[in-house]
């Protein structure tokens, strides 16, 4: 969910953020306003001696001269590009101010007693610079900006060895006794800091990180907003592992300094810093015990007079699609998961490893979660390894190498995709399922948001739209209810959805008739204490805020994010109700396709403010106009096409064209994408496609795999309302739309699949045992779990109805894989049995050939690799459907691929192979036509 700009949006920012983001984005950006009109910020002490200005092969370096931290770190051949926020070194320059070059440090003395931390953030005195060599840029003993009670001795240098850029930290115990390091951060402070910024701005100079938490084989990836060149990886040097990743939170400046804390303000526009944390264990049995960690938390203990170094490597990539290649020119562990690193039960996984060292052992956390075996040869230096999910959750393969090196993989095994969904089918049916004919807010009979951890359906949150059906937060639970029916259509589901289309959604939560009919309202329920009774409301809420709305505010139906939840409901009904016989009975076909015509429309008109924007789900748009151009339906097509190209203009004109109510977004890059290729602008189309590859990284980590950077919705949409990278939000599956319509067209970039497969799969990994499905996973380290909440999760559940398909791929180096399905080589026959969620569409890379059913579902697809020929295998007919409907299309031109058509002439209805089904399974042999 996001919230508005020009004057309604200022207002709604500005009331946000005093009633729930205290140092957010607005808040901050008019503070930086008020501030540049009084006076520029003043430079504290740590740069009264200036600067030491350095050259690397890769880097211009700038250090503060009193604290050797990093002022600057600018890549050769970036002109001006700072990966650090250099620009605000000026206000940043004083205590409390994370730098790269900083340390974080919980020590006690002995085997036991109380843990004491260290920071040299907290208190900046100049440090005592240490003599330097050829090789050796920078050095110095940290004693006079640490406590003078830290029993160590901490000097750090900035070095080059073999050219590349080093951080080292020298750790010596200086006390008659041992010294145990529970835990040690390096902090990693990088200009993600958006405050202030505009979009062209934030592209121009700021970065987003991510982590990989992999040990002795993690790192972090520094990628510019922009998704262009270079990227910096941020590399272990010796035994420096990467075992978790903690954030340096705010801290308001009237409390002072204190370790973990960072005075820049986190809001909608800074998500934070963090620490690369080489040791855990201290936070692991206080802080973060409630917690399951990624891996397994440890200590070090230094007798007296002991030393111990620890390093990082600063190393630059091209672009990146070639981190992978960098990190393996740095003789680091390189890990492929096909098709990912979540693992439905049904599919055989592979893994592919390429390291120098020899494997020398490979171990499964919990036990048995995963069967794995292989280690034989791929392809060149690969190795490649089988593996089975078998225990649903969180799994952790740890696999050790013959120099001593370890590294961690961390996956999700799901149950089967089918069963997973039809869970959450029945848990939407059941627990989220509201009937009350006397409720007030006449939400009945409706989906409902859910609290998990009170097992409850949310009837009142003082979000009105929680409470109200309303918006992405309010919506979540209906959307997923009908999204979920598109593939995996359920007879008793839809007659309840059918219920509240006649009971709830038309003439509720949509206007039928009057001036404002066809649109929106934001929400059911509202705050109105003068037309309730008396203690009607909940006391333990704050219904002061903005987000308690009166019932005024909740009639409005100027948001135009509401519009294509009920676009998408009244399409898949449309499809339904026109492919399927009897599933849909309360309204024909014709009926459902002009709500969905009239609701695209009726956003332009009531929501023109923000409709300028790109909408979550706004593919649908597209394909409403693609079904009104099938059924002969002209006249309305023209008009909606009209209306999206006024849009689409306006974005063509822009440098960056997915503005969001918010200063930066992650979920209009979906719709704006899909517009700017329909309407020929490529160019534009290109830069939101590498903007998405900026914040949605390919990482051998399930939860960051895929996973499209978000981190305010747990505050709009969530039951813990708090500013944290959230893993798995439906900008994870939103932004794989054009991810993986992309490489349909260019099937030779697998970097596309990997990452938008991630995405495309990360919805899963919300839904738990019974089917319920939760917004997103918290990252923090002290939680790790999934809110409790069922909030925004429909548009997850969108984007995953949209992108499920089996992929089936030659790779020059991997051979035969298959993402979404189980594929077996015969002789010269490839066999696939797909897999994904809905079993409806698959892609075979070679030929750039893309299948599709309206209805009905893939059995089984034979490629003969010699000629070319391909089999269908299509299910049998059920009550409900008798015939299916096959579409054929290749969007990418391969050099040498053949043009496809079905051997037998099947009658064609609106542009789709009409195939009768009978018992068993029905075949559909293509020719292959040079």
């Amino acid at each position: 969910m996001s919230y508005p700009k020009r004057t309604t949006r200022s207002r709604y920012l500005t009331l946000a953020v005093v009633a729930l983001l205290v140092g957010s984005a607005a808040l901050w950006v008019m503070r930086a306003r008020q501030r540049q009109e009084k006076e520029a910020p003043t430079p504290g002490p740590m740069l009264e001696q200036g600067f030491l200005d350095l050259e690397t092969p890769a880097f211009s370096l700038r250090l503060v001269r009193s604290s050797q931290t990093v002022a600057a770190l600018k890549p050769k051949g970036a002109g001006d590009f700072d990966f650090t926020p250099g620009d605000l070194l000026v206000e940043r320059s004083k205590d409390g101010y994370y730098h790269v070059g900083d340390i974080d440090l919980r020590l006690r003395k002995g085997s036991s007693g109380e843990w004491h931390n260290y920071s040299t953030t907290l208190a900046r005195r100049p440090v005592t610079a240490l003599p330097t060599a050829p090789q050796i840029l920078a050095a110095a003993d940290l004693a006079p900006t640490l406590p003078a009670d830290i029993p160590l001795q901490v000097t750090r240098t900035w070095a080059l060895e073999g050219g590349k850029l080093v951080l080292q930290f020298t750790l010596k115990n200086k006390a008659a006794e041992n010294v145990q390091i529970g835990a040690l951060g390096v902090p990693m402070i990088f200009n993600n800091v958006l405050n202030g910024r505009s979009l062209e701005q934030a592209h121009a100079i700021c970065s987003f990180y991510d982590p990989y938490i992999g040990e002795d084989a993690g790192y972090l990836q520094v990628t510019r907003l922009s998704g262009q060149g270079p990227a910096l990886l941020v590399l272990p040097e010796g035994k420096t592992p990467f075992e978790a990743y903690s954030p340096i939170l705010d801290a308001r400046h009237s409390a002072g300094v204190s370790i973990f804390r960072d005075l820049t303000p986190r809001g909608i526009t800074f998500e934070g810093f963090y620490d690369w944390m080489v040791h855990s264990a201290a936070l692991a049995e206080n802080e973060w015990k409630k917690a399951k960690p990624w891996n397994p938390p440890t200590q070090l203990t230094l007798a007296p007079g002991q030393s111990k170094i620890y390093a990082v490597k600063f190393v630059i990539a091209d672009s990146i699609r070639h981190i992978e290649k960098t990190l393996e020119e740095n003789r680091r562990p390189v890990a492929v998961g096909i098709p990912g690193y979540i693992l439905p039960m049904d599919i055989g996984g592979e893994l592919f490893l390429k390291y120098p060292a020899p494997v020398k052992s490979v171990t499964v956390e919990p036990a048995g979660a995963m069967a794995m075996k292989g280690g034989a040869g791929a392809a060149g230096s690969w190795k490649k390894y089988s593996l089975q999910g078998k225990l649903g959750g969180r799994a952790r393969l740890t696999i050790n190498y013959n120099d001593g090196l370890v590294q961690t993989i961390h996956y999700f095994v799901t149950k089967p995709e089918v069963r997973a969904l039809a869970n959450v089918g029945h848990f939407l049916a059941t627990k989220q399922w509201f009937v009350d004919p006397q409720d007030p807010f006449h939400r009945s009979p409706s989906f409902m948001s859910y609290d998990r951890e009170a097992n409850e359906i949310v009837m009142q949150d003082s979000r009105a739209w929680i409470a109200g059906l309303g918006d992405e937060g309010g919506g979540g639970a209906w959307i997923s209810a009908i999204m979920k029916q598109l593939g995996e259509p359920n007879k008793e589901e839809l007659d309840k959805f059918q219920q509240f289309v006649d009971g709830v959604l038309w003439g509720g939560l949509q206007y039928k008739d009057g001036p404002k009919k066809f649109g929106v309202r934001k929400s059911l329920f509202y705050y109105q204490p003068d037309q309730m009774p008396p203690g009607f409301y909940r006391k333990d809420f704050d219904w002061s805020t903005w987000t308690s709305w009166n019932r005024t505010h909740a009639e409005r139906v100027d948001r135009s994010f509401d519009y294509p939840h009920v676009v998408a409901a009244d399409w898949v009904l449309y499809r339904l109700t026109r492919n399927y016989d009897g599933l849909v009975t309360n309204h024909p076909w014709d009926w459902y396709l002009t709500n969905a015509y009239e609701t695209s429309v009726a956003m332009v008109k009531f929501a023109p403010e923000y409709a300028v924007f790109g909408q979550m789900e706004g593919d649908i748009f597209l394909q409403v106009l693609a079904d009104l151009r099938r059924e002969g339906w002209n006249a309305q097509a023209d008009d909606l096409e009209a209306k999206m190209r006024v849009r689409a203009n306006r974005w063509k004109e822009e440098a960056y064209p997915f503005g969001s109510e918010m200063p930066w977004d992650s979920t209009g890059q979906e719709e704006v994408y899909a517009w700017m290729k329909y309407f020929g602008f490529k160019e534009k189309a290109d830069v939101t496609l590498n903007a998405i590859l900026g914040y949605d990284p390919a990482i051998p980590h399930w939860g960051y795999n895929g996973s499209a950077r978000r981190y305010w919705d747990f505050v709009f949409a969530g039951k813990l309302r708090q500013i944290e990278r959230q893993l798995h939000h439906y900008g994870s599956s939103l932004n794989a739309i054009p991810l993986l319509s992309e490489y349909r067209e260019h099937p030779d970039d697998f970097y596309l699949l990997r990452v938008g497969y991630g995405g495309t799969m990360g919805t899963l990994t919300d839904i738990d045992e019974e089917g319920f499905l939760a917004p997103a996973f918290h990252a923090f380290p002290d939680l790790l779990r999934p809110d409790a909440l069922s909030g925004d999760d429909g548009p997850n559940l969108f984007g995953h109805a949209w992108n499920t398909a089996t992929y089936i791929v030659h790779h020059p180096e991997f051979g035969w894989v298959a993402f979404g399905g189980n594929l077996r080589v015969e002789g010269q026959t490839v066999k696939i049995t797909p897999l994904d969620s809905f079993r409806m569409r698959v892609y075979l890379a070679s030929a750039g050939l893309w299948l599709t059913l309206d209805s009905g579902q893939f059995e089984l697809i034979e490629l003969d690799t010699k000629t070319g020929a391909i089999r269908v295998g299509l299910r049998p007919a059920t009550q409900y459907l008798h015939a299916a409907r096959l579409r054929i299309e290749q969007p990418a031109k391969v050099d040498g691929a053949p043009m496809y058509r079905p051997a037998k002439p099947w009658n064609q209805e609106r542009g789709a192979y009409v195939v009768p089904l009978g018992t068993g399974t029905t075949w559909v042999d293509l020719l292959a036509n040079p």
